[in-house]
């Protein structure tokens, strides 16, 4: 093909981004399977809720360690190499998994072979590869990009739920760990070709409409006038605020639509209407930030999820619920790909994977941070409402830091008059 074929925008990058999908929906799977099958791994090696639930703590803290692993491989050698290594951590890992004899080798697998060197390889080096083939359409680009990880907590449950019932969830997973290790290998050779804007970066091709919309916004070795650690502190400061702030209902909304009396299987509706708004809040929040630009895209993310938070203390009706989930879900699911159009616009492009890789993790150490502090409210408080209020004082500090960067890209993009 043709040299142009591979720029940015171009009908290479949008059948690229397809691929992309693919590979983020099957490498998030052991993110979701882990929690169907945990009544029945808790059943067989006869242990407590807790020690059940370590599989799925150590797959978390592995993803948000590994992103940044991956993302440096991707950085230097391009997605693919860390393609193949997520690849074969999550078909050891599934396959391990399934022969595991004590939930300790149970759990440890999750952590390191299926989130450290497995679900984190199609997360966060595919959100900035993605931001680097698009210039026009990078928002929508990225959010049908980070799609993928909601599409897999849609489809991959039932299915594993399905097997599970029917076999028993060792066949389930050494099912994925073939599908993993023949589908990945496969689908990530069409994404050998380096991303144009890592090698050099294209100033002029987001053309007059992008201009229009951020004029001061272009990759720096300032990003925000502050030095590239002090600019990268604050991101990551945002994206473990908002997100303890975006755990309280994702966490506990099942626990406390039980304590009101409506039953976990209602909590249980309310979470999955979330998390399918969530897919629908992603696309269009890439559209508008496709207008507005990454940091205005999260202000108005982390406002209105501010809102959302607020509805949930005075309503607590059946029905008003299911109507501040899906809000809540619309409002919020916008937020964390925000991050990776923030760090593609004011950083250099040649460092996305990496600095993509940290800024995510510490949103995933916040969805645990606050998961775990909201419960720990209700223990010393004996109601939901303190621990709303908590995520509320925490999405606050996310506003704050956003505001804030935001009044300086204003003030830097101001002229400077100089007497004549």
């Amino acid at each position: 093909m043709p040299e142009s074929t591979y720029t940015p925008d171009s009908r290479y990058a949008w059948l690229r981004l397809g691929v992309t999908l693919l590979l983020m929906t099957i490498g998030s799977s052991a993110m979701y399977v882990v929690s169907v099958v945990l009544p029945l791994v808790q059943a067989e090696f006869g242990v407590q809720r807790a020690e059940a639930s370590l599989p799925y703590t150590l797959l978390m803290l592995g993803f948000g360690f590994g992103g940044i692993l991956m993302g440096r491989l991707a950085d230097r050698f391009g997605v693919v190499v860390p393609l193949w290594i997520g690849a074969a951590g999550l078909a050891l890992g599934f396959a391990g998994a399934a022969v595991s004899s004590s939930i300790l080798a149970f759990a440890w697998i999750h952590g390191v072979l299926l989130g450290l060197l497995g679900s984190s390889a199609t997360f966060a080096p595919l959100v900035a590869d993605t931001s680097l083939w698009f210039v026009r359409r990078r928002g929508i680009a990225v959010a049908v990009c980070a799609s993928g990880n909601y599409v897999a907590g849609a489809i991959w449950p039932p299915i594993v739920q399905a097997i599970a019932q029917a076999h028993g969830w060792r066949t389930a997973y050494f099912l994925l760990a073939g599908l993993s290790a023949i589908s990945l290998p496969l689908l990530s050779l069409a994404l050998r070709r380096r991303p144009p804007m890592a090698v050099a970066p294209v100033a002029a091709a987001a053309g007059p409409a992008a201009a229009a919309t951020s004029p001061a916004v272009q990759p720096s070795d300032r990003p925000f006038g502050l030095s590239m650690t002090q600019a990268q502190t604050l991101l990551c400061v945002a994206g473990l605020a908002c997100c303890v702030a975006m755990s309280m209902p994702q966490v506990h909304i099942v626990a406390y639509c039980t304590d009101l009396g409506y039953g976990p299987a209602r909590g249980a509706q309310m979470l999955s209407l979330m998390l399918a708004a969530g897919i629908a809040s992603r696309l269009i929040s890439g559209l508008i930030c496709d207008r507005i630009g990454g940091l205005r895209t999260l202000l108005l993310g982390s406002f209105l999820q501010g809102v959302a938070l607020l509805l949930f203390i005075p309503f607590d009706g059946m029905a008003s619920l299911y109507v501040i989930s899906a809000l809540f879900g619309l409002f919020q699911g916008g937020i964390v790909p925000s991050y990776a159009i923030i760090v593609r616009e004011h950083f250099p492009p040649q460092e996305a994977g990496a600095r993509v890789g940290t800024v995510l993790m510490f949103t995933l150490f916040g969805m645990a941070l606050g998961g775990w502090v909201s419960g720990k409210i209700f223990d010393l408080t004996g109601s939901y409402d303190a621990a709303f209020i908590n995520g509320i004082a925490w999405n606050l500090l996310n506003l704050s830091i956003a505001s804030w960067l935001w009044r300086r890209v204003r003030h830097n993009a101001r002229p400077t008059l100089r007497p004549a």
